[in-house]
């Protein structure tokens, strides 16, 4: 059995987003049915709906910043119940049993991939899913996650399933902490939080940026000053007293120029996928200090659940500006002339008007 949801999609890569109905699952009895409030516009929502990535898959229904009230569950739940609040990221499913799904690692399954909010293969009504620029979703129980943030900043806790957890999970990782001096590259939608979240670690956090008028922005974020990435004199001053850097460019660009200001054994990761490669950086900027050049993808479940504990135990959200679905359109052409500060969130209620 279905039930039918409304939401938008792209019909084409060259066509806008406009109102469309499909078919949810009914719960199964692993499966939480979800109602949802807010959902949070992603570069990865424009990128795949205008035909920008290859394998896009149509009609395409963005949205994988997802937090909304559950409205049913399967008989075999036990975690969620009706009316609670919940968040649904960037992953419906994988494997599960693979060496990474076993490691709460599925966003890196090893056997099929994990299967995508949106634009990934429906394992129960065959096609492809459709994420969260509608009214409602069905999602496994262990791919669901808990909201604990008041209900007022929902909309704002949209963000965190997907730029909340791709920043938070490098820094996590790489045991960023007090005593540490830490780079954001960039001041965008991920950038911003991955200040939040590393000042609230107790790193010394600088931003690198190409535009000085945003540095008392990075001061309010958390960071202790914004470096002028293009100002020659201002990168030397800090060359080799970088612990780590997190990079959330998203367009080809030098690396050297940043992998040169880390410490010995210090790494740079990267988290944006540019539509060109990266000049390929000089091996020597790597040999001589020891180091390392690293990537890294949103997270797992178990770890994007300790995310959203940690931004609610700090009082971090992410800085939003609402949209209305209808104006999903002047939002894309927006966020492609970084015209917003830092993340659109569409209120879901508007999808009625």
């Amino acid at each position: 059995m279905t039930t039918t949801a409304h939401g938008y999609a792209a019909p084409s890569a060259d066509a806008p987003l406009a109102p469309f109905s499909f078919e949810r699952r009914d719960p199964q009895p692993d499966d939480v049915a979800i109602d949802i409030l807010f959902c949070g516009v992603c570069h990865s929502d424009l990128h795949t709906a205008r035909g920008e990535w290859d394998g896009t898959l149509y009609p395409c229904v963005p949205g994988h910043e997802i937090v909304g009230r559950v409205r049913a569950v399967g008989s075999d739940v036990t975690r969620f119940a009706v009316g609670d609040i919940v968040g649904v990221g960037c992953m419906v499913d994988s494997c599960g049993h693979c060496a990474s799904c076993a490691d709460g690692e599925e966003q890196y399954c090893e056997t099929t991939g994990f299967v995508g909010t949106y634009n990934g293969p429906d394992p129960v009504l065959g096609g492809h899913t459709f994420g969260g620029y509608s009214d409602h979703i069905v999602v496994k129980e262990g791919f669901v996650l808990k909201v604990g943030h008041d209900e007022k900043d929902l909309a704002a806790v949209a963000p965190l399933l997907c730029a909340g957890i791709t920043t938070y999970s490098p820094l996590r990782h790489w045991k960023v902490g007090p005593g540490q001096k830490v780079g954001i590259v960039g001041l965008g939608g991920l950038g911003h939080m991955g200040v939040k979240i590393a000042a609230a670690m107790g790193a010394e956090v600088h931003v690198f940026s190409t535009s000085p008028n945003k540095r008392e922005d990075a001061k309010r974020l958390g960071a202790r000053d914004l470096i002028v990435s293009k100002d020659a004199d201002a990168m030397a001053a800090h060359v080799g007293t970088f612990d780590f850097i997190l990079n959330t460019v998203a367009a080809s660009h030098d690396l050297d120029q940043f992998l040169m200001l880390l410490k010995r054994d210090g790494t740079m990761t990267l988290v944006g996928v540019p539509e060109e490669p990266h000049p390929s950086p000089s091996v020597g900027n790597l040999v001589f200090k020891r180091r390392a050049l690293a990537g890294s993808l949103i997270g797992g479940i178990a770890e994007t659940q300790e995310m959203l504990d940690f931004c609610r135990d700090h009082g971090l959200v992410a800085d939003i500006e609402m949209l209305d679905m209808k104006d999903i359109e002047a939002g894309y052409d927006r966020m492609q002339k970084s015209d917003v500060k830092y993340r659109f969130v569409i209120d879901m209620a508007t999808l009625e008007k």
